[in-house]
């Protein structure tokens, strides 16, 4: 028995948790992936790692520009550059107006989650398959790979709304209003292709941008030089991320090779680069939940039951890392007011690294 479970352990999850836990509240993580961040992802691979999923921080609001100077005072975050250059569908490639700073981790952007991870119960590789209350008045969470069961007297759902929807709907109209389920289905995500690709260290000319966005291109969306993140770096390698039109065509493709050697293809053409379609190696990984389409207007979504429930997510109010971070925050105050009215921290979590 916990006070709190909260299922996914993305930016989302990990605020709530770290807000809760800091208030007094046992909470306890349960994530199906073998890392923490969801899709402030980072791969390790060819003695390199590379940022497939949310490729830098670009501070807006209050709270993550506080989390990023707090990040950069311990050393985990840096400037990359402050210019995302652009291509244009007439073949020019052009700088913005306006710049401002993006920021990245040289060790990779997951060390931002494992960083908000700190002190917490975190449950890796451990996948729910089922959510059911007991006679008890409390959530009993079933796991796949172990059959374990967890119980708890609220819950967090911090995974991307389809998701939720497949986890929760078997509880049925009689425990779940129709009006959440309603609510919760009616969240749709945009999916991408993301590629990983290394190549020769001769490999010339390198590109004078390390980051670029596809204005207009059917195929391709971002391009970043992603090993120029790294301190040492002993090749080039880059991240190449697809538009959603082209990833929703390639949704369900089993062999994902010949979709990246594609992509390349069309970016080596597109950016008169004729070398980058012939890579060393590349990975490629696809995205099913990318950005949201049609998010959630509000911070979360409650569901008006007996149990504490709360769904939540960057999905809820906007799609960018700041809209997690609230929005886990909001998550955490809905389930204290539901539970013991336990004093949160005075501002937010952040305090506590900071102490």
């Amino acid at each position: 028995m916990t006070d709190v479970v909260i299922i996914g352990a993305g930016i989302t999850g990990l605020v709530c948790a770290q807000q809760l836990s800091q208030a007094g509240y046992a909470v306890r993580v349960v994530e199906k992936s073998r890392g923490l961040g969801g899709r402030v992802a980072t791969r390790r691979l060819h003695d390199t790692c590379a940022d497939h999923g949310t490729c830098y921080l670009k501070p807006k609001g209050e709270l993550l520009g506080r989390f990023v100077d707090l990040l950069c005072q311990q050393n985990i975050l840096e400037v990359w550059t402050d210019t995302v250059f652009e291509h244009r569908s007439d073949g020019v490639i052009s700088q913005p107006l306006s710049r401002s700073p993006r920021y990245v981790a040289p060790g990779g952007m997951s060390a931002v989650a494992k960083f908000l991870a700190q002190g917490l119960d975190i449950l890796l590789n451990q996948r729910v398959v089922a959510v059911n209350p007991t006679p008890k008045k409390t959530w009993r969470l079933t796991l796949e790979s172990s059959n374990e069961e967890i119980t708890a007297q609220a819950l967090v759902v911090a995974i991307p709304a389809p998701q939720a929807v497949m986890l929760l709907a078997p509880l049925g109209d009689s425990l779940l209003d129709a009006e959440f389920l309603t609510h919760l289905s009616s969240v749709e995500f945009y999916p991408c292709i993301s590629l990983i690709a290394g190549y020769p260290p001769e490999s010339q000319p390198l590109p004078e941008w390390k980051a670029l966005n596809f204005v207009d291109h059917s195929d391709l969306a971002w391009i970043g030089l992603d090993s120029s993140k790294r301190p040492h770096p002993q090749q080039p390698h880059f991240v190449l991320q697809s538009s959603a039109d082209f990833a929703k065509d390639h949704l369900e493709t089993q062999d994902l090779q010949p979709v990246g050697q594609y992509m390349l293809q069309r970016a080596a053409q597109t950016l008169l680069l004729p070398w980058l379609e012939s890579p060393d190696w590349m990975q490629i990984h696809r995205w099913r939940y990318a950005f949201p389409r049609t998010p959630w207007q509000e911070s979360v979504l409650s569901a008006n039951t007996p149990l504490p429930l709360v769904c939540c997510g960057d999905w809820c109010g906007g799609n960018f890392v700041e809209g997690a971070m609230l929005s886990g925050l909001a998550a955490a105050t809905k389930i204290n007011n539901q539970l013991q009215h336990l004093l949160l921290p005075n501002v937010n979590f952040l305090d506590f690294f900071t102490q």
